[in-house]
């Protein structure tokens, strides 16, 4: 398949886990890609396996911090010129941090919702002109099975996941009209790198965990199951599909 032929794509958190196999699917699929990543030695990977693919030509990648407005502004205005306008916004970034919530201090909130929420925000922001001047424009956030469904002593979290829920179908309404289409995707039991360590507390009850295991008894799934329901979601297939949520977690919350 090459659904992405003559598309260009903007991904956050594309250094690694997901960011970084979504990007791989839509290089594979013909798409010209931007990837941006507060971590520039995770971008040197993305690129030394587009360069294995034989992909390298199409992807740009660049450090970014989008939780910071001037960089975020800088950042997505260099990738639309680079690419020559944009189709498509894949916000990926996103960090993980467990703690209890009545030890959860302010930075710690903050942070969480400066990467995730905000930095969701300021990238769509920037990017909604280039994305509407196409007149079909894509906006795939990230959501979470936590913006649902109880994960102990991810409040915090989860918080930022159901903000950018709400936020996406906003801007599905906002902008139907002029051909935009905002989807979120609710990934869960996903081994996508930053799941490998949430940072639990030492004391956690593991017991209040044992649901989060998915139902098909396969372990945690790739970061490419993830990539592949965004590439559908991305592309003329997904065309009808707009203000939702897709949950990706092997049935842990049926």
């Amino acid at each position: 398949m090459e659904r992405f032929t003559g598309r260009n794509v903007l991904v956050t958190g594309g250094g690694s886990g997901i960011g970084r196999a979504t990007v791989h699917r839509i290089l594979a699929e013909g798409g010209r890609v931007v990837a941006v990543d507060v971590n520039e030695d995770g971008l040197k990977g993305t690129l030394e396996r587009a360069a294995s693919d034989g992909t390298a030509g199409r992807l740009t990648t660049a450090a970014l911090d989008v939780s910071d407005e001037a960089a975020v502004r800088t950042g997505v205005a260099g990738a639309v010129a680079g690419l020559g306008g944009l189709d498509v916004l894949v916000n990926a970034a996103g960090i993980l941090r467990s703690s209890h919530t009545h030890e959860t201090g302010l930075d710690f909130w903050n942070r969480l919702i400066a990467v995730n929420l905000t930095g969701t925000f300021l990238m769509t922001r920037e990017a909604l002109p280039a994305l509407l001047a196409g007149g079909r424009g894509v906006v795939v956030n990230f959501s979470s099975t936590s913006a649902t469904f109880a994960h102990p002593y991810m409040a915090a979290y989860a918080a930022t996941k159901g903000g950018i829920q709400s936020f996406t179908h906003a801007i599905a309404a906002e902008y139907a009209g002029r051909g935009l289409r905002a989807v979120c995707v609710a990934p869960g039991s996903i081994d996508s790198g930053m799941t490998n360590d949430p940072g639990l507390p030492a004391d956690a009850d593991l017991g209040l965990l044992a649901k989060l295991s998915p139902a098909l008894g396969r372990g945690f799934a790739g970061p490419e199951t993830v990539a592949g329901v965004i590439a559908m979601l991305a592309s003329e297939d997904g065309a009808f599909v707009t203000g939702t949520e897709i949950r990706i977690d092997g049935g842990t919350h049926m």
